[in-house]
């Protein structure tokens, strides 16, 4: 006999006025953006002090535009092309979910490298504040995806399963959470650990290279429990696509690590 814990079942809608409606999901992209801008601020007003701290709060909007446009086009792009172009409209209608964490990271590099350029700002130093905080926004939209019972687990028979709606009769892994607590909660430990070293935090680039390598191994083995999206399955084998776009990340932020430390420390401006 197969035993599986009860989902508690969260309303998605927090508050519903008439048409319109205040949803969790809405609601964790909010609070990652405030709780990230304000921690990348603490951060940037202590030593080193490479980046001004008025660039953070500068850069809020930038980033809000860079996450939302990113990771819809991400998402639209990477898992549904086929079905977006057939009815391009629905590409807007946000609040039927589908975010893509990759489209995102995209939209916020481009949208941070615009933004240094014009303020003649550090990038990598800058980039360093920034996903120092992103798994603050990360832990808090996985758990908005367990409350709308989205993205779940492949069903098996360990005692912390669940029986999703609508994911079919038998218990399956809670992965939303897994990815909260290993691409939020463990990455964010690492990485403030890390910023706590003197000769990590005043070597601009290495700490970028940590989030992105720490985030592309989490995210890869989150996948084995994860099931994969329905319209895509396994891409290769047993690989998934969460896999195949995390590999770069990782060569990536290798990269930038072996690089960036050779370089030496920066000093202040």
């Amino acid at each position: 006999m197969t035993f599986a814990l009860a989902y508690p079942a969260i309303d998605p809608v927090l508050v519903q006025i008439g048409p319109f409606a205040i949803r969790w999901y809405a609601l964790a992209y909010l609070a990652g953006l405030l709780l990230g801008w304000w921690y990348a601020r603490t951060l940037a007003s202590r030593p080193p002090r490479l980046v001004p701290v008025e660039a953070i709060d500068d850069f809020l909007m930038w980033a809000t535009l860079g996450v939302v446009l990113g990771g819809r086009l991400g998402y639209v792009l990477f898992y549904k092309p086929g079905y977006y172009l057939d009815y391009p409209l629905q590409a807007l209608q946000l609040w039927h979910g589908g975010m893509s964490f990759h489209g995102g990271l995209l939209g916020v590099v481009v949208a941070g490298v615009t933004f240094c350029a014009r303020r003649r700002l550090r990038t990598l130093a800058f980039a360093d504040l920034i996903f120092c905080a992103a798994p603050i926004g990360l832990c808090l939209g996985r758990i908005a995806n367990f409350i709308n019972g989205e993205l779940a687990g492949r069903p098996t028979d360990v005692p912390w399963s669940m029986v999703f709606p609508g994911w079919g009769p038998l218990p399956r892994h809670p992965s939303q959470l897994y990815q909260a607590a290993l691409e939020g909660a463990l990455l964010f430990v690492i990485l403030f650990l890390l910023w706590r070293i003197p000769a990590v935090r005043t070597r601009p680039g290495v700490l970028t290279g940590a989030f992105l390598v720490g985030y592309g191994i989490f995210r890869s083995f989150a996948e084995l429990f994860r099931e994969p999206d329905a319209h895509l399955g396994f891409i290769v084998g047993h690989v998934t696509m969460g896999q195949i776009l995390s590999a770069p990340l990782v060569l990536i932020g290798l990269g930038f690590i072996i690089v960036m430390w050779r370089r030496g420390p920066a000093t202040a401006p």
